[in-house]
């Protein structure tokens, strides 16, 4: 496989406010990343939101990224900040 042809890899870190503590959004954010073959971690924050730092191919990062705007099914996803961060070779997705 040429170079070109190879699926592009990039990463992501997402902020996500509101109702998004305490109701399974890390958990299931592992879950749904590791059936998309997506990288990285989700941990909450001291302030009450969640960050999820997802790097893999393209558009399984994309993907993701959508699936994160809405949340598991009790979060109220009030807030996203997304912004392109550089890949760190992660080899997994944790919670933290």
């Amino acid at each position: 496989m040429r170079d070109q042809d190879a699926p592009r890899e990039l990463a992501r870190r997402a902020i996500l406010a509101g109702h998004v503590q305490g109701v399974f959004f890390r958990d299931s954010t592992r879950r749904h990343a590791q059936a998309l073959g997506v990288r990285g971690w989700a941990r909450n924050l001291p302030d009450g939101t969640v960050e999820v730092w997802a790097e893999g191919q393209a558009a399984a990062v994309e993907e993701l990224m959508r699936w994160c705007r809405q949340g598991p099914p009790h979060a109220v996803v009030e807030g996203v900040s997304i912004s392109q961060v550089k890949p760190a070779g992660l080899e997994d997705f944790q919670v933290s």
